[in-house]
């Protein structure tokens, strides 16, 4: 009769033995990659719209973390009334500034076919566009059309990226 100890000496003994013969089997490049030893170069091209892409990203995660924060604090038993007024608001100015953004960017890309990252923070407003070209004529197109769109004066700065 086979007891437990004997079957799973058994089991685990047959798991290394096919194991150690696939091991054995495999050719050198794939040992290699077990390995981590990738000798193979890959170039990645960037290009201007990555470069947009991963502005956009990083500025998502960090509006993101914020609306986390505040919204733990509206959460939080623990949090004051005037902690979670301030955290509602905080979270409404975050959504506002969003809908700016996005306004902007339409603009930019329906008046002048650009592809385009805007961040606000507080009165500055910067603007990457994706462009070979590098006019101060858009730039100053560009500023003057997104400055009509507010009433009180901003800070507002284009740079292009090729």
């Amino acid at each position: 009769m086979i007891n437990k100890q004997n079957l799973w000496f058994v089991t685990l003994f047959s798991l290394i033995l096919v194991l150690g013969i696939y091991y054995v089997s495999m050719d050198d490049e794939a040992l290699a990659t077990l390995a981590g030893d990738n000798t193979s170069k890959e170039t990645i091209e960037v290009d201007e719209s990555n470069v947009l892409v991963a502005l956009r990203v990083a500025s998502d995660e960090e509006m993101m973390q914020q609306m986390q924060s505040y919204q733990d604090i509206l959460l939080d038993e623990a949090s004051t009334l005037e902690e979670k007024n301030d955290a509602y608001e905080s979270l409404q100015a975050l959504n506002t500034i969003k809908g700016e953004v996005e306004k902007i960017e339409k603009l930019i890309t329906e008046t002048y076919n650009y592809d385009c990252f805007v961040k606000i923070s507080g009165d500055n407003i910067n603007i990457v566009v994706s462009s070979k070209e590098h006019s101060t004529e858009m730039a100053n197109k560009i500023i003057r059309s997104v400055q009509a769109l507010y009433d009180k004066q901003k800070y507002i700065t284009v740079k292009f990226e090729a």
